[in-house]
């Protein structure tokens, strides 16, 4: 009967030497604060509260909120943001109607009221706040990816 010595020995001298590759120090978003220290909560950002519909970046994308939703009562008893933008109330409060998908179970079927899976709005629409970015963003929107194509591709990566 043979033993398996070596590769076990291997394989168990790979695993004790790697930890020094993972002990990289890689970039943070909270700094070079350990990730343990406590560090103070930064302030609120100002919320976008201006009413104007912001373009949307890609094809069913959720729309933005562009008001303001503190004290919104949003959970299972309620919920304020359909006093507003149910299509009973549009004509009175001036909001944009939710979507009829928003009245659709997941097979298409059409229900007699707001389907419960589209129920917490926030799930998939988001207040905009006026914060400065963490991150640089690379983002291209819709009309830019399609923009070579309408050139006849001159511009493809």
């Amino acid at each position: 009967m043979r033993r398996p010595f070596l590769p076990v020995a291997l394989a168990l001298g790979g695993v004790l030497l790697s930890p020094g590759l993972y002990a990289q120090d890689a970039p943070r978003l909270r700094g070079p604060e350990p990730f343990t220290r406590e560090t103070p909560v930064p302030p609120m950002q100002r919320a976008v509260t201006n009413d104007v519909r912001v373009r949307r970046n890609y094809p069913d994308q959720p729309p933005l909120i562009p008001h303001a939703i503190e004290g919104y009562a949003l959970d299972l008893n309620a919920n304020k943001c359909m006093s507003c933008h149910a299509r009973r109330f549009t004509e009175q409060s001036q909001a944009p109607m939710i979507s009829v998908t928003h009245y659709q179970d997941r097979e298409g079927n059409t229900l007699g009221g707001l389907a419960p899976r589209r129920y917490a709005c926030l799930s998939c629409h988001v207040p905009q706040t006026e914060a400065r970015p963490l991150v640089e963003s690379r983002f291209r929107d819709m009309d830019q990816l399609t923009e070579p194509e309408r050139r006849g591709g001159a511009d493809r990566r």
